[in-house]
């Protein structure tokens, strides 16, 4: 325990001397800003009042690191693979770079990268996106009265399916996350595609469909047929100090080479090495997640609530897969279920207290039913509003698998403290 005190203190100090990160930048019109006013938002705010005067070049960036003091076991036995030896010590950092640019008048580009990442060494591009949110670039006016409550997302973007994807880490963007783990089914992935919103007050609507493919490629043609997304919406003010959210989303895709929904994040999750074997073999980059491998056929549909009043926050997950792998005759079901619990207090709310509870159950493509729990909680300090440092106990354990499997009997628990800048 001195030695967790010890790294978490030096990590704090090395935080609070990094100089204030200070960039003539202003804000975008319908544009989700990536400090500590960004938190509980999800779909960027749609106005029809304009700021442009010109094109304009915002460049940002997050960055993340992690001391994390984890163990993990299964059962031991000798048919299950034995696992590495993990330790406390700090992970490699996280870096992104983002290029947000106001084109014309309600015409926007965002464009990320990941710079370092868990699963990569070298510099890669995650995606991006034309958001469009008027027409004038065709004529002064065109369509104004419907583009008021439309709006047009096209690119090789992130898939706007549910609403965990909003509170998730993206990488070295952990701003958002009042934790550290990301969900145990992370439903995450980037495809070429369209997304077409409606918004009416409090409601809002979203239909769009992509190509399927996390990796993109012209060959095999016959192989991959559209994935549809579409998600229905309310997001209000009930009184002047309680919010009410609630979402529904759907995703299906009838074939495809593979689906990546639940494995389509490259950068890596948190829990750095967690059973993993000695040859190292086992979950790899996605430590901790679970991917229920519904490759080929693949129909999702998540249910999100979120209520605040004053301080006190709840999101909830309520998610169904099912689908099957190319190779097999009988579909498969998979169900996740979460809480999340916080309080945000203090002046401007930079502090906050929480836990979350994450379940899953479903049946692996050998046929054993199984279930995985995991257990967080959490605290986190704003130091500013684009600095924020976070500390988590997890507690996680795997369920009725086989005894082949590395993760027979299988558990792992310990704390995780993450520091991050977002701008």
């Amino acid at each position: 325990m001195k030695t967790i005190i010890k790294y978490i203190s030096l990590a704090l100090m090395v935080l609070v001397t990094i100089p204030t990160i200070a960039q003539n930048q202003r804000d975008f019109d319908n544009y989700r800003n990536p400090d500590q006013r960004g938190i509980n938002q999800f779909e960027a705010p749609k106005d029809s009042v304009s700021t442009f005067d010109g094109l304009h070049v915002r460049v940002g960036g997050a960055f993340a690191l992690q001391f994390q003091e984890i163990d993990h076991e299964n059962s031991g036995n000798l048919s299950t693979p034995v696992l590495q030896d993990i330790g406390g010590n700090f992970n490699l950092a996280t870096a992104n770079l983002d290029f947000d640019v106001a084109l014309y008048d309600g015409v926007q580009l965002h464009l990320r990268t990941y710079l370092s990442s868990q699963h990569h060494n070298e510099a890669y591009v995650k995606g991006g996106y034309l958001q469009i949110d008027k027409l004038d670039f065709i004529s002064e006016g065109f369509a104004e009265g419907l583009m008021k409550n439309m709006r047009i997302k096209i690119g090789h973007m992130e898939v706007n399916y549910g609403d965990t994807h909003f509170r998730r880490s993206d990488n070295a963007m952990a701003l958002y996350n009042p934790f550290v783990g990301n969900y145990l089914m992370d439903s995450f992935t980037t495809e070429v595609g369209v997304e077409v919103y409606y918004f009416n007050k409090s409601f809002f609507a979203m239909v769009g469909a992509t190509n399927g493919k996390l990796n993109q490629y012209v060959t095999n043609p016959e192989v991959t047929s559209p994935s549809l997304v579409a998600k229905l919406g309310y997001d209000d003010y009930v009184t002047e100090d309680l919010r009410f959210r609630l979402t529904g989303s759907v995703y299906h895709t009838a074939q495809t080479a593979s689906a990546y929904l639940y494995s389509g994040d490259r950068a890596g999750s948190r829990y750095y090495d967690v059973f993993t074997d000695v040859d190292g073999a086992g979950d790899g980059f996605r430590a901790g997640r679970i991917n229920p491998g519904l490759r080929n056929e693949l129909t999702s549909f998540m249910i999100n609530p979120f209520l605040k009043y004053g301080g006190l926050e709840f999101f909830g997950v309520f998610e169904r897969a099912s689908g099957k792998a190319a190779n097999e005759s009988d579909e498969r079901v998979w169900n996740q279920y979460a809480g999340e619990l916080l309080y945000r207090f203090g002046t401007d709310e930079k502090l906050y207290v929480g836990g979350r509870y994450n379940l899953v159950d479903g049946e692996l493509a050998s046929g054993e039913d199984v279930s995985i729990d995991r257990f967080n909680l959490g605290a986190g300090w704003f130091m500013t509003k684009n600095i924020l440092a976070k500390l988590e106990y997890v507690n996680q354990n795997y369920n009725d698998y086989p005894v082949t499997d590395i993760h027979n009997d299988g558990k792992f628990n310990g704390i995780v403290f993450e520091a991050v800048i977002s701008f």
